[in-house]
């Protein structure tokens, strides 16, 4: 995935003035690639989890920013932007936007073409569910005109365009055939299950998540408006008051069961439960079993069982 986000950077990007809207960890990565090569970057940086700061885009795309930096779904935070009112600002402006879409794309509705989206890139590993080691790229007509003409020598997308091309289809360099054939197969498990109900499953996995938080009596971590919405593939909750996270998660790991916490500045402040690619609502029970016994191990007064909430939502 971040050799993706580097492709789409360093090849639409470079020598150009950027604007990152940042609200969590992969965000802040991406704003990081763009400082290596645009002429100049812009972040415009909101707390992890909170709103993006659309006022401060719309005056740097006035102040001649070129290119827009997105995060689509960001799992740091658990929150999911929205891309589409961030692409109808970037089309006012006539700026490129670059959307990480690594995971939503597969997980959650992706209209790229429709919200105004350039340049969007995937990891194989993700909502794909395929091995990780590979990106996909997707590049809108009017970003093909306007790549850099000296881009990385890896990393240079218009020849894997050019190679894409031939009969039969080529890579400019040695590719990963084992991983090729895996993600493959994950696009066939895909198309066999039909991606609208795929999307569907992961929200319903997601609501049963965000279900169980509630009857746990913890707070949902993002804060979310009218636009930003919780993501459909992590939740993020804040942890119960006075909680260890080495210890939670320890808890929950010693049940065989592994969930995440907070990178950063939000380690021993929330955790995450991821709930995409081939998730079945069997695993999430059991992801609830465990977290709920960490939940109350830890002192925290439950309001009600999470698992049976997120039960009966999933049955």
């Amino acid at each position: 995935g971040t050799a993706g986000m580097e492709a789409a950077v360093a090849n639409f990007g470079k020598g150009r003035k950027m604007a990152h809207l940042i609200n969590g960890k992969f965000g802040e990565r991406m704003y990081s690639i763009g400082q290596r090569y645009a002429s100049e970057t812009i972040p415009l940086k909101s707390e992890w989890g909170t709103p993006l700061d659309l006022e401060g885009l719309k005056s740097a795309l006035e102040g001649g920013c070129e290119v827009v930096t997105l995060v689509h779904n960001e799992t740091s935070a658990g929150i999911l932007n929205p891309a589409g009112e961030v692409g109808k600002i970037c089309r006012k402006h006539d700026a490129l936007l670059i959307m990480d879409g690594i995971t939503s794309i597969g997980g959650d509705r992706v209209l790229a073409d429709e919200w105004g989206v350039d340049v969007a890139f995937v990891g194989s590993q993700k909502c794909l569910a395929a091995p990780a080691g590979l990106a996909a790229v997707t590049v809108s007509d009017r970003a093909w005109d306007r790549a850099v003409k000296n881009p990385p020598y890896y990393l240079d997308l218009p020849a894997y365009r050019k190679n894409a091309a031939k009969d039969p289809m080529e890579t400019p360099f040695t590719p990963a055939v084992p991983l090729f054939l895996a993600l493959r197969e994950a696009c066939l498990i895909i198309e066999e299950e039909g991606l609208d109900k795929r999307i569907a499953r992961h929200h319903r996995m997601a609501g049963a998540v965000r279900k169980a938080v509630t009857a746990w009596g913890l707070e949902m971590f993002p804060r979310v408006d009218g636009l930003h919405q919780y993501s459909n593939t992590v939740t993020a909750a804040c942890l119960p008051a006075g909680t260890n996270d080495k210890d939670f998660r320890g808890t929950v790991k010693g049940l065989g069961i592994q969930i995440a916490g907070g990178q950063d500045h939000l380690k021993d402040k929330i955790f995450r439960i991821g709930h995409m690619g081939s998730v079945s609502a069997p695993e999430i029970l059991a992801t609830l079993a465990a977290t709920e016994f960490a939940v109350r191990k830890a002192g925290h007064q439950v309001k009600e069982s999470g698992v049976i909430t997120a039960a009966e939502a999933l049955g």
